[in-house]
């Protein structure tokens, strides 16, 4: 049994304190906190001593963008799964490339949608010049991934034995074993076979919705950006989770490209989608992260405007503030939005709540109340 590290205790408050920050208000996060001192000391003697092992989780279905499974883990789980990647996380973000997002502090979709509009810019000279895009999305990604794949590639970067031993816990875990299902089977269904965890073979598939299933998907596929900026000289390449985007003036050039990226991802046990494989000019638009780069400008991707649109029109008028807030913060993010910001403004106004009118970036509260309006 390898000796834990003499500073864990302070490590699993941090944790505690990182996990609980977004979540303080949750019925799980009161709960522990309660009994914050017991229960730190008991989760620390149980890591301590190696008898730590993750608890039930709860599987439910969401429906938007599509419909997918999301895995819950236990609260005390889930410090657990940040005591981890506090300590190991720093070392593989400094050996990510520039070009990876998600999961990696300061690299959201507004980091993606800003990183690809400047490897557009560049490869067309800023629109001067045709260059061809080729977007790639991996097929059936979360539920296919190998774990022994993973974990070697976790070896070589976690050399302390008992932080290793922890990760393998995590990573080897399988949440089918002990979980409580939320929704109906008609919501469950909604999701496919071939998509939901509970299909995935032995030792594969990861569930999402923990923090560290986006860190080990990001350590995965580590190996595919290397590949891609060191071996294939990529000189125009971005990804966001299992999306990836590579950019050349030669279609020849991204067609070859695509034979050598299915031949590495086949060495990680992964494949591309086909039906989601698009080669073609870039000045026809590309979709990425939510948003869509054109020259000169990049906008909120359609989609993602109605969507908005229709959720303010029919949401409870008790969560239309914050919601028509948040959505002109998405679509702030992008170089073009005041169309988008009047239409969700106009969107708000017939819900009763009144808006900042020289930049279209704020509503605020209706002193009487926001109305269900027409």
């Amino acid at each position: 049994m390898p000796s834990a590290d003499p500073h864990l205790f302070g490590l699993l408050v941090q944790a505690w304190l990182d996990c609980r920050r977004h979540k303080r208000n949750s019925a799980s996060a009161q709960a522990f906190e309660a009994q914050a001192e017991h229960n730190l000391l008991q989760l620390h003697d149980e890591l301590a001593s190696g008898t730590w092992q993750p608890g039930r989780s709860i599987c439910f279905v969401i429906t938007r963008p599509k419909p997918r499974e999301v895995w819950a883990a236990r609260f005390d789980d889930r410090i657990v799964h940040h005591l981890l990647y506090n300590h190991i996380a720093p070392r593989f973000h400094a050996r990510f490339t520039a070009d990876s997002c998600a999961c990696i502090p300061g690299r959201g979709t507004a980091y993606g949608a800003r990183r690809l509009e400047g490897q557009v810019r560049s490869a067309t000279a800023n629109w001067s010049r045709r260059a061809y895009y080729l977007k790639c999305d991996l097929a059936n990604f979360f539920v296919s991934i190998d774990k022994a794949v993973l974990l070697a590639q976790l070896k070589r970067q976690v050399h302390e034995p008992w932080w290793m031993s922890l990760a393998e816990v995590i990573l080897m875990h399988d949440p089918r074993g002990n979980v409580e299902v939320h929704g109906t089977a008609r919501e469950l269904a909604r999701v496919p076979a071939y998509k939901s965890l509970f299909n995935a073979p032995a030792d594969h598939g990861l569930p999402i919705g923990n923090l560290s299933s986006q860190f080990f998907a990001n350590v995965l596929l580590d190996d595919l950006d290397q590949f891609a900026k060191h071996r294939l000289r990529a000189p125009h390449y971005v990804r966001y989770v299992d999306d990836f985007i590579l950019l050349h003036e030669s279609p020849q050039w991204l067609n070859a490209a695509h034979a050598a990226i299915s031949d590495k991802l086949a060495g990680l046990h992964l494949a591309m989608n086909p039906r989601k494989t698009i080669l073609q000019p870039a000045e026809r638009g590309i979709d990425f992260v939510g948003h869509v780069i054109k020259p000169w400008r990049r906008t909120t991707r359609p989609r993602t405007l109605a969507t908005a649109l229709q959720r303010i029109e029919h949401m409870d008028p008790a969560d239309t503030y914050a919601a028509g807030n948040s959505y002109l913060g998405l679509v702030r993010q992008a170089t073009h939005s005041h169309k988008e910001r009047a239409a969700l403004c106009r969107a708000l106004l017939k819900r009763g709540h009144a808006v900042e009118g020289l930049h279209l970036t704020q509503a605020f509260r209706n002193k009487k109340g926001a109305s269900h309006g027409n």
